[in-house]
């Protein structure tokens, strides 16, 4: 999907989960899903992106997977150019700032795994590309 063809199916994403607190149907119906803004690394304006999540006790993860692209998505760009920079969170109709960190390790495995077995589509996206896709958790603040 070419990146215009990609911001117009977001923002059509974006104006149905807030016009149905948070539901959205076609392709996403059912599957768990938040918008996650962060500040444009080289705009410094605010970007939204729709983004499916898991849910870890009282924190939220989400996958830096690119469809399987070689190169990271734009939002994990936006974050890893201010790595102490907050983001904003809207899940249904709950809107909040949030930390966040890149899991490794054990933490990072675990995850993974959980959203694999919920989602296997994500493991063909790691298959399809050397990077290792990033495993980003938010908090709230």
């Amino acid at each position: 999907m070419q990146q215009a063809e990609m911001r117009a199916l977001n923002t059509k994403v974006i104006e149905e989960f807030r016009a149905n607190e948070g539901a959205v149907g076609g392709q996403f119906e059912g599957i768990p899903l938040l918008l996650l803004t962060t500040t444009g690394a080289r705009s410094g304006q605010p970007r939204i992106s729709p983004l499916v999540y898991l849910a870890d006790g009282d924190r939220l993860v989400v996958f830096a997977a690119n469809g399987g692209s070689d190169s990271t998505p734009g939002w994990y760009h936006n974050l890893a150019a201010d790595p102490a920079a907050e983001v904003e969170v809207e899940v249904g109709t709950d809107r909040y700032a949030a930390t966040w960190h890149v899991a490794e390790g054990a933490e990072r495995e675990r995850l993974w795994a959980a959203q694999v077995a919920h989602s296997p589509y994500l493991a063909d996206f790691q298959a399809a590309t050397e990077r290792q896709i990033p495993v980003v958790v938010l908090r709230r603040v």
